[in-house]
């Protein structure tokens, strides 16, 4: 079980605030909704709690282990897909997720049968041996969402991680995050409020980089069961 304490999160780009005095808390279980405008700071929060990127003060804790002074023990912990993920275009398939295994310390025979089985899991098998420059976007967003998860994390930031897939490619991706998320804390940023409404038991929802709501989803829907007028108040 791990708990996942942040506060006072802050970071600058230049002279301009990009998060301003971020907390919250997260346990076992959690799984929370991400929401807010184009440039809200939601893409910017996951890269600090993941550690791709340095807090300008603050900082987010892992049982207690800071991300800022015990980033590679935290990233052990955690499980990142970035949004629109590019990158390793020559590796294959096999050669990723063996070097995204390797690289949250898994080696030999464990790190082979966490590649095996979490490509068993997405359905990756037919494409073990193919370079990710010659997949279509939804093969390699599934590719991308194994590298988050080869190492079983505890902890799951996900980032627009259904963005630019076709419906049928969503429900897929959906129902497989939700059947592994029962015993980890996951962070999911999407603009896509369907998607909230389908998966997420609670929200933050951020506006000029702070966190200005916080509750169970309950609380934001309408009688139609729909988020779109509570997102809208409190985003704008």
């Amino acid at each position: 079980m791990i708990k996942l304490n942040v506060f006072g999160l802050s970071k600058f780009y230049g002279d301009k605030l990009a998060l301003d005095d971020v907390a919250f808390s997260a346990d076992a279980g959690d799984f929370i909704g991400l929401l807010g405008a184009n440039g809200a700071g939601k893409s910017t929060l996951i890269k600090c709690l993941s550690g791709v990127l340095t807090p300008s003060g603050g900082d987010a804790r892992l049982n207690g282990h800071s991300i800022v002074t015990s980033r590679k023990w935290c990233q052990h912990q955690i499980g990142y897909l970035p949004e629109s993920p590019s990158g390793f275009e020559d590796l294959t398939v096999a050669e990723f997720l063996k070097f995204s295994a390797t690289s949250h310390g898994l080696s030999g025979r464990i790190r082979n049968q966490s590649v095996s089985k979490v490509c068993e899991e997405l359905q990756l098998d037919s494409i073990f041996g193919s370079r990710l420059a010659d997949l279509s976007k939804g093969l390699r967003q599934r590719v991308w969402l194994a590298q988050a998860l080869v190492h079983n994390p505890p902890i799951l930031f996900l980032d627009e991680p259904t963005d630019g897939l076709d419906p049928v490619q969503k429900v897929a991706l959906r129902r497989h995050i939700l059947s592994i998320a029962k015993n980890k804390i996951v962070l999911m940023s999407t603009h896509i409020l369907e998607e909230a409404e389908a998966m997420c038991g609670r929200l933050l929802i951020m506006n000029a980089g702070r966190i200005v709501t916080d509750g169970a989803i309950q609380t934001f829907l309408d009688p139609a069961g729909q988020l779109e007028s509570s997102v809208i108040n409190y985003a704008s």
